[in-house]
């Protein structure tokens, strides 16, 4: 019987060109890498949208936090894997650039790179993919741009259901009408005239303290120190007109510069010692008197006390109110609020220094105390919100999630465009580059391709996350937008598809784009490493 011979192909030349071969070290670091970066990103996925899950967070000194915010989420894993690490760092910059949208962005990073593995498994070279992937994300930006809805400072109910949007996913989301409006003001009253675009959220001071609920938080005109006011030898703890010091040195006796031990022999000479220390401490204060100073703001001192019992006892004769242990990095704020200057020593202590205000008073709260500055008089553009919680957890939650509808605001004094959401600019974008990958040859169109696939994950996830059967709600919303209802989007409370502007359910532009090209930025940096080196 006769074997007929194996026949060996040989690759021809051109197959070569065409299909990539990797060598087996480089395909397995590249494998190593997604797998665990999409990971990350799955860990973070149950956390997306109004009816996303919340995250139990329990750290190493035994502190507890509850969030489904993504950058507090990664923020606290440990992770290892340095391509992980990458997506930890993605989540960090879209907080930083716009401050939300930092679960999304995980998301969708994520999904570009599980389209990259299937790419990559195809034989398609990184670097077509990569270029792919670029032109991809500014096509998109491009796309999204097109969809956007300007938006003017003036109009302040667009501002207050976006900054609502932001919150309604987040564990203090039945509070957003409350929160919102108060992210809004805040916002609004720090922006300078002269520099229209621009907003330091530094000029916003987030005081929490314990005790009532979230309904109890408040936008204050003024200043608010988590302190009680000195009452030490019954000092006051009410001031009208006052006038404000904030100082920098100490009001206690001096101590030598070198380390050095004084022996006293005799009584006559410890009494002398005491003598000078009063006659010190009463020179200081006379001529903090004199100035008309009746508020004083201690900064908190490293080398010795910055006030002892003698000091604030005579400071609470000469009837002047005193906060001392102020933070170094809070004198900044304090001076732009006040319209005052840091007095660094008692020679330079003079009335043109002094802050004014209407009152200043200590107020009784939850189980503690807070003193507040109100009528401030040639106040600086900052202002300062008070917020309040039942216990630690909701209020540290309450505080990111404030943090959050500040930063939407901000986005919007930045670029001041307004974009659907609820899935509708991921679906819209999805249709568009499937139709623009239909334009482009070869390998790019093919890869244009799955990334547009890949961006219907943030709708799907928005649907299953809400209990929904997510491939019948995405295919539906496919053909709302295919019949050119560009702003139909999933309305997870009704359960179903509407037009999601209507709904007031709304996001800033700036928001969807920095999604979109850190992602691609991040994802494209992941598949250009084809080797890890590590060095002891």
């Amino acid at each position: 019987m006769a074997v007929a011979p194996a026949i060996v192909a040989q690759p021809s030349a051109s197959s070569k060109t065409e299909s990539y071969i990797d060598n087996k070290r480089k395909e397995d670091i590249r494998q190593a890498n997604i797998l665990a970066a999409r990971a990350v990103a799955d860990a973070v996925r149950t956390s997306l949208g109004p009816k996303g899950m919340d995250k139990m967070i329990s750290t190493s000194n035994g502190e507890v936090i509850i969030t489904n915010d993504g950058a507090t989420i990664l923020n606290k894993m440990e992770v290892l894997q340095p391509a992980a690490k990458m997506l930890v760092e993605l989540s960090k910059s879209q907080d930083a650039t716009a401050g939300d949208g930092t679960t999304t962005v995980v998301v969708i990073a994520g999904a570009f790179l599980k389209e990259c593995f299937t790419l990559l498994s195809h034989g398609i070279h990184p670097t077509v993919i990569s270029d792919s992937l670029h032109k991809a994300a500014t096509k998109a930006v491009d796309v999204l741009t097109a969809m956007a809805v300007p938006v003017e400072l003036s109009d302040r109910e667009s501002l207050v259901k976006s900054a609502s949007t932001s919150l309604n996913s987040k564990v203090v989301s039945q509070y957003s009408t409350l929160l919102a409006p108060l992210a809004v003001d805040a916002v609004l009253s720090v922006v300078d005239p002269e520099k229209p675009d621009l907003v330091d959220l530094r000029d916003i001071k987030i005081v929490k303290k314990l005790g009532g609920t979230v309904d109890d938080t408040e936008l204050v005109k003024g200043m608010v120190f988590d302190k009680k006011a000195s009452h030490a030898a019954g000092g006051p703890t009410r001031m009208e007109n006052a006038k404000i010091a904030v100082i920098q040195f100490q009001i206690s006796p001096p101590k030598t510069d070198i380390e050095q031990s004084i022996i006293v022999s005799d009584y006559t000479q410890m009494d002398r010692i005491l003598k000078e220390e009063r006659n010190y401490i009463l020179g200081m204060i006379k001529k903090i008197k004199a100035t008309g100073c009746n508020v004083l703001l201690i900064q908190k001192s490293i080398l010795r006390d910055a006030v002892t019992d003698l000091s604030l006892h005579y400071l609470a004769k000469a009837k002047i109110l005193v906060v001392k242990d102020v933070e170094r990095d809070e004198i900044e704020f304090i001076t732009k609020t006040l319209d005052c200057l840091p007095i660094a020593n008692i020679e330079h202590f003079r009335a043109e220094k002094l802050g004014q205000a209407a009152l200043v008073e200590e107020v009784s709260l939850g189980d503690g105390k807070i003193v507040k500055i109100t009528g401030i008089k040639d106040m600086g553009r900052t202002t300062t919100v008070l917020v309040r919680g039942s216990n630690q957890l909701v209020l540290d939650e309450a505080e990111r999630s404030l943090h959050d509808a500040l930063c939407v605001v901000r986005c919007l004094v930045n670029k001041r465009f307004l974009i659907a959401g609820g899935g509708a600019p991921e679906i819209e974008l999805s249709r568009q580059l499937g139709a623009w990958s239909k334009v482009l040859h070869g390998m790019e169109g093919y890869c244009v391709r799955s990334f547009a696939e890949a961006l219907e994950v943030i709708p799907y996830t928005l649907a299953e996350n809400a209990g929904l059967n997510p491939i019948a709600i995405v295919t539906e919303l496919r053909n709302r937008h295919a019949q050119g209802e560009i702003n139909s989007g999933i309305n997870v409370r009704k359960g179903q598809i509407t037009n999601i502007l209507e709904e007031n359910v709304v996001q800033p532009l700036l928001v969807s784009t920095s999604a979109i090209t850190l992602a691609t930025e991040c994802v494209r940096m992941i598949l250009k490493i084809d080797d890890i080196v590590t060095v002891r």
